[in-house]
């Protein structure tokens, strides 16, 4: 497990108690109010509210009048509109929206998404030639077009008029448009800046229908998907948004919404804005990634029940695709780390690779950051010597600026902090991953890498019960800047450890004060914990309610679990006993025999080393190894013994080890025939002291 810094708020327990009693809410729902800083019945209400009255007037939006107008003149010019959208969940079924809307007005609407693999993000001056010979003369663009100042000129000067709607960042000078509608505008008064692209979509439809209410109604599932799929904050307008997408999603009327649910395996299940994260904004990006994006645009917009149901299949079928490309390059990507990479030294990773998609290049950066805790850029080298990469980051990083601080190596680039993309030259690759090891060895440590978990409160085992489990829905839904709340429990035992799935999760049983919890550790097989049986550990959770044969239970989703300092305490006793045996200091026989491996424990440890090296490294919080190989072979090998033990083996010239940033690290070194410790000297000493 990825070794993580936990920031534990500390929430006043006089105000908790008083928000408890005036707002009305559990004990431990006003405790993550206020540890996020809501600690007034009034404040609390005021955030949580999901009231369709938060909806702000869209007149509020600079230039939503002059889009409106221009809109209204196309409709009743009978003037052909199309939508210009993007091929990811936002630009889709913003597209989406608005298409339907003016097919419905009577407008002659179409719509044209580019290609990811063919055009890449944002206009192209083909696309819009091509548009206007069909017989487009007003182009409305969605999710896009803030920044395309010549393709927005060049769409004018063949005869178009443009109404630009976006949410991303504008450059000082914006493009020369009949209407540009960004809530980012410097000039823009509107009350909430963080719409996403769907959400500026909206908010023109409702200005065209004069009916917020009404078409919220009406299209509240897909301006939700959207949102939630962009990662927009969910506060403010977003949260009504979305808090009535996933509502009305139960019984949504949009028969390709209805198809996906069904195909995906969630209707008539729980929906939440996880279920849209992790099951259907996958499915719908797919479609993008691997080029064929126009099969979620017409499954959004299809009535036919028969063409959707083929739609949804197709999208689950590239969902499948894009996981097989991820997964080839997934795995070249670590074969090649195992040799490339140095976990001690390394702050970032560069990698290039012919023949990847670089449609799924961003999922596989995403998947290395969480792996290796630090930056990642991988560049899909094509035959023409084009290089496309993306790159995905951790807080304390900025990404965007270390591509800035390596402008002149390449042809392209954008993005933000912790993602981004680029184009560069092949030849140019080596110099850019030189470049960006030196922008990182500059301005981060490796403790600035450290991922942080942000944790609400801690608490007792007797809070835990499905009463203020159920209570926590009043804060939902979750998302950016309202996440699912983490909770704490410091010192459970831990009683169980249960590898289910192939090992590639576990199951807990951790007790305290009598009080007995099921724990799923997902994504972590019994070989990456850092802890055994009858260990004691600080968890750090989200708490769900397990259905089981009807029978209802509290229980733990580990966010983290790590050894309690109790524990860290005892192992720092047995160091102690080992340092001072190793500056020849005296040590009693027992204590000695504390330190002594039997030949059963210095196997144990051979091999539990040899097993889980990759490339004849293994790298493990330096408090775990012990308890892994205790967990493992069953015999007690405390972290003195452990020790021990590696320096029998780096005598005898088998191994080298050290310590860095918290880290064990151990290098296993060439040798020929069956390895000899006989000779030992540390452990013929130690059997000397033990008697």
């Amino acid at each position: 497990m990825k070794t993580k810094r936990w920031v534990v708020a500390e929430p006043d327990e006089a105000r908790v108690h008083a928000l408890a009693r005036a707002g009305g809410y559990a004990p431990l729902t006003a405790a993550v109010l206020v540890a996020r800083g809501l600690d007034t019945a009034q404040e609390a209400a005021r955030c949580l509210s999901c009231g369709q009255d938060r909806l702000h007037d869209p007149y509020l939006l600079r230039d939503m009048d002059k889009a409106v107008a221009a809109i209204r003149g196309a409709i009743e010019r009978d003037e052909p509109i199309v939508v210009y959208g993007d091929y990811d969940v936002d630009g889709t079924t913003a597209a989406c929206i608005l298409v339907d809307y003016l097919r419905g007005k009577g407008a002659r609407c179409t719509y044209y998404i580019p290609n990811r693999l063919r055009e890449g993000y944002g206009l192209s001056r083909a696309a819009l030639e091509q548009l206007y010979q069909q017989g487009a003369r007003l182009l409305i663009t969605v999710d896009s077009g803030i920044t395309a100042a010549e393709e927005i000129a060049a769409a004018r000067a063949l005869g178009m008029r443009v109404v630009i709607t976006d949410h991303h960042e504008c450059h000082q000078t914006l493009p020369v448009a009949d209407a540009v509608v960004d809530c980012k505008r410097a000039d823009c008064t509107y009350p909430f800046s963080s719409l996403a692209g769907v959400g500026v979509a909206f908010k023109l439809i409702c200005a065209l229908e004069g009916d917020s209410t009404a078409m919220l109604a009406r299209y509240a599932e897909l301006v939700a998907l959207g949102t939630v799929a962009d990662v927009m904050p969910i506060v403010d307008e977003n949260r009504v948004i979305v808090s009535a997408g996933l509502e009305k999603m139960k019984h949504t009327s949009n028969v390709g919404l209805e198809m996906l649910l069904r195909e995906a395996g969630m209707k008539g299940k729980r929906l939440g804005s996880s279920a849209i994260s992790f099951v259907l904004a996958p499915r719908i990006n797919a479609a993008g990634r691997m080029g064929r994006a126009e099969l979620a645009a017409e499954l959004f917009l299809t009535h036919d029940p028969v063409r959707a149901q083929a739609l949804a299949a197709a999208l689950c079928e590239q969902n499948k695709r894009r996981q097989n490309e991820e997964n080839q390059i997934l795995t070249q990507a670590l074969a090649r780390l195992r040799t490339e990479y140095n976990p001690v030294e390394d702050k970032l990773i560069v990698l290039a690779g012919e023949g990847w998609h670089h449609g799924v290049l961003g999922i596989v950066c995403s998947r290395l950051c969480d792996r290796y805790g630090c930056p990642v850029v991988l560049i899909a080298l094509d035959k023409d010597g084009t290089g496309k990469g993306s790159g995905r980051s951790v807080s304390g990083f900025n990404l965007f600026e270390a591509l800035t601080a390596c402008g002149d190596l390449l042809e392209r680039y954008g993005g933000h902090e912790l993602a981004a993309g680029l184009t560069v030259s092949a030849d140019k690759v080596e110099a850019l991953r030189a470049r960006l090891r030196a922008y990182a060895e500059s301005h981060v440590t490796m403790a600035d890498l450290i991922p942080q978990l942000a944790v609400d409160s801690a608490i007792e085992p007797s809070a835990i019960t499905l009463e203020n489990i159920e209570a926590l829905s009043v804060l939902e839904p979750y998302g950016m800047q309202n996440p699912e709340p983490v909770f704490c429990i410091r010192d459970m035992t831990v009683e169980d450890i249960t590898p289910i799935s192939s090992d590639r999760h576990v199951r807990l049983t951790l007790v305290k004060d009598g009080a007995r919890f099921s724990a799923m550790l997902f994504g972590t097989g019994v070989g990456g914990l850092g802890f055994a049986q009858g260990n004691i550990v600080d968890a750090a959770f989200h708490l769900e309610v397990n259905e089981f044969r009807g029978r209802r239970t509290p229980q733990l989703t580990l966010c983290d679990v790590r050894l309690s300092q109790c524990e860290h305490l005892a192992d720092q006793k047995l160091l102690n006993l080992y340092h001072t045996y190793i500056g020849d200091g005296p040590l009693t026989a027992r204590e000695a025999r504390i330190l002594l491996p039997d030949r059963d424990d210095l196997v144990a440890v051979w091999r539990h080393i040899t097993c889980r090296a990759e490339d004849g490294r293994l790298s493990v919080p330096d408090g775990a190894l012990s308890r892994r190989v205790s967990w493992e072979s069953r015999r007690e090998v405390n972290i003195g013994k452990l020790f021990v033990c590696l320096d029998v083996f780096s005598e005898s010239g088998l191994i080298s080890y050290h310590f860095k940033e918290g880290m064990l690290n151990v290098l296993l070194k060439p040798y020929q025939g069956k390895a000899d410790i006989s000779g030992s000297v540390v452990l013929a000493t130690l059997q000397s002291m033990a008697g």
